[in-house]
């Protein structure tokens, strides 16, 4: 497969989504922490309070106690042309002579009520006492200048100027954090989902049939390890093995269905080995391994499951450290034990099983030896399936080695786990190793509806793991 990759809405998966905003949930917070902090400190240090003093006097002309002239027209002129006055230089002079400095710290302003002869005057200050010093000694300092303009004319106060409590242009800081938050936060959110959906990983069985160059064998669905918090916490989670009571009949019968394929197709064949590995670690090809042996032995197949992932084997874990006198492999492969007394034999699952618990140093000498050829050849004459559980192809070069004792290999591949060009690239290397390549088997899918053909469908229960249900 070329480097190129065609975008799908089909191969869009709603849960691997959730699961990736859950992941990240701390980036999440802690960018919407940032830009509260951040606009915090920005308003903090940008933000200057300003103080308004104010005060509202009448135009009166003098000698006609206090009444407004007779034409509303001309009055409300008038109180425009004493708002300038109010604006004026030389006001503002003496009022800093008045107070004693150089220059006055703050700004005066004059405003004529609309169809009237009222006029507000103002001062804005940073400090409120400053601003009702200015707005008093304008008001003391106004007749010597406006009385070169009108003799005849004069204020009268409506309202009395105070001291200002409270910021004239105070900040709604707790809104523009809010909506900053909740900003950053969207941003982030967005940035996380187009990361997963861009991820070049198998997450829909869509995209897993048109990206992975390989017949698809099956879908193992979700099976919960932990069903209670408590057994969450403390990893009390059980084996995912079709031969357990507990696991539910999905899980079971999606295992059947894909041994029942990997038997055709290597019945077809006439292959009786079959080496199963993954591209990555916890892709769960031990698990894989272990249920398709038991669902062959099930079928009263003969079947031999060896663990030859050396440098970590967990078969022995998915069986629950199964209390036997049996050796385990690497005493066989060191010399330390014969063939029989590694080879253990479960009477209930009709299962023949070889364990290794620990990981064996120098494993690529150790596979590449005579005594697991021999050991390989046997189990394939008396049995009827040898099913191989191996390290991961894209962490050590084991498989290679092993390839040459298997007939067919099967990769599994765990949804939004490995990037779909280095697992096309390890099914690229088993084709050219001349050996059959059986295919993919989808693991850790979790069912969700098909958003392109309206297939009917369901979010399941959050939990360690997710599958897909297989159609």
């Amino acid at each position: 497969m070329g480097d190129e990759r065609e975008f799908n809405l089909d191969e869009i998966s709603l849960y691997v989504i959730a699961m990736d905003l859950f992941r990240n949930i701390w980036v999440i917070l802690l960018a919407a922490a940032a830009v509260w902090l951040g606009v915090t400190g920005v308003c903090d240090l940008t933000y200057v309070p300003e103080y308004t003093a104010s005060a509202t006097m009448a135009v009166s002309a003098k000698g006609e106690n206090g009444d407004a002239y007779s034409s509303l027209l001309v009055t409300s002129q008038m109180a425009e042309v004493f708002g300038e006055v109010f604006r004026s230089d030389v006001l503002y002079e003496k009022i800093a002579s008045e107070m004693g400095v150089e220059q006055i710290d703050g700004e005066i302003s004059a405003s004529v009520i609309e169809e009237t002869n009222l006029l507000v005057l103002t001062a804005a200050s940073e400090n409120p006492r400053q601003a009702y010093l200015i707005l008093d000694a304008a008001l003391s300092n106004y007749e010597s200048v406006s009385e070169y303009l009108f003799s005849n004319a004069v204020l009268r106060m409506v309202e009395e100027p105070s001291v200002p409590y409270s910021p004239s242009n105070a900040l709604n800081v707790d809104r523009y954090r809010k909506l900053g938050t909740l900003a950053g936060a969207a941003l982030v959110i967005c940035g996380i989902g187009l990361i997963s959906v861009l991820r070049y990983t198998v997450k829909t069985q869509t995209g897993a049939r048109r990206n992975l160059d390989g017949r698809i064998r099956g879908v193992i669905p979700f099976e919960q390890k932990a069903h209670t918090l408590k057994g969450m916490i403390k990893r009390q989670n059980r084996s995912l093995l079709i031969s357990s009571a507990l696991v539910s009949m999905q899980f079971s019968e999606a295992v059947r269905k894909a041994a029942t394929r990997v038997e055709s197709h290597m019945r077809r064949k006439k292959m009786k080995v079959l080496l199963v590995s993954s591209v990555a670690e916890n892709e769960g090809k031990s698990s894989v391994a272990a249920n398709l042996a038991l669902a062959l032995a099930e079928k009263r197949r003969k079947v031999v499951l060896v663990d030859l992932d050396l440098r970590k084997p967990a078969l022995f874990k998915v069986f629950d450290r199964p209390k036997t006198k049996k050796k385990m492999l690497g005493a066989y492969l060191n010399g330390e034990a014969e063939m029989e007394e590694v080879i253990d034999y479960d009477r209930k699952t009709r299962l023949y099983r070889i364990f290794q618990d620990k990981t064996v140093s120098g494993s690529g000498r150790i596979l590449d030896s005579e005594k697991l050829e021999h050991l390989l050849e046997v189990c394939r004459l008396k049995a009827d399936y040898v099913i191989i559980d191996s390290s991961p192809m894209g962490v050590a070069s084991d498989v290679e080695v092993l390839m040459k004792y298997a007939d067919s290999v099967l990769l599994v591949v765990r949804q939004d786990w490995s990037d779909i060009r280095a697992v096309n690239d390890k099914a690229d290397i088993v084709r050219q190793s001349r050996k059959d390549f059986s295919g993919f088997l989808l693991n850790a899918f979790h069912r969700e509806p098909d958003l392109m053909d309206g297939t009917p469908g369901g979010y399941g229960y959050y939990g360690y793991r997710r599958y897909h249900k297989g159609r």
